[in-house]
């Protein structure tokens, strides 16, 4: 598959960390193809997790396809793979061929509007092995991503995640620092959120 031909590299200054940024990973035409099939064909789910012994909606809609095994936890949530389709598939050759890495597994989240959010939080389950790869690709309606240092919490990152971007967090990122997708009270449409992992030992 060519690349677009315009994806240039925004190297995100972190510290203790490393992130690199591509406003148009995917051409308008591409991520608007992509937005409408996996909107209509991802069998999406709304999981419930248990906080502070209290049992809660998530406030999203969430999908997780990947090989044959790659089993992943989070939340407490065990998840068995779905099989790769046609889109997921073709996403994932232009995410590897930009980033460089190999992914097996990727979690689905559709923000079906500004009430629908992702709290803080880091992807450093075991799964992942010791410093994992975190390539996340946005399609549909842009919204706020915000990152900040585990320690030293002057240091925040803010980012407008566009229609057909990648970010990947790589490094040490994910012992660091965490990040979120705050819920907003203005008006926004629906966003789908990729991020593509590499499970190295699967959770069950």
């Amino acid at each position: 598959m060519e690349l677009s031909p315009r994806s240039p590299c925004q190297e995100l200054a972190l510290a203790d960390g490393s992130a690199r940024y591509w406003t148009d990973a995917f051409t308008t035409a591409e991520a608007d193809r992509l937005f409408i099939g996996l909107r209509e064909c991802i069998a999406w789910r709304q999981e419930e997790i248990v906080i502070f012994g209290e049992r809660k909606r998530v406030p999203r809609l969430v999908a997780w396809h990947g090989d044959a095994g790659a089993a992943y936890t989070y939340s407490g949530v065990p998840h068995e793979p779905e099989p790769w389709n046609e889109a997921l598939g073709e996403i994932r050759a232009r995410v590897e061929a930009l980033s460089g890495h190999a992914f097996n597994a990727v979690l689905l989240n559709l923000y079906r509007g500004g009430a629908d959010g992702m709290g803080w939080h880091a992807d450093d389950e075991p799964e992942l092995g010791r410093n994992p790869v975190v390539a996340s690709v946005s399609l549909g309606a842009t919204r706020r991503f915000r990152m900040r240092h585990r320690r030293r919490k002057e240091l925040t990152v803010d980012l407008e995640l566009v229609h057909g971007s990648l970010l990947t967090m790589e490094g040490a990122t994910q012992h660091h620092w965490v990040h979120a997708v705050p819920k907003t009270a203005r008006p926004v449409g629906e966003r789908i959120n990729l991020t593509f992992r590499r499970i190295v030992a699967p959770g069950r």
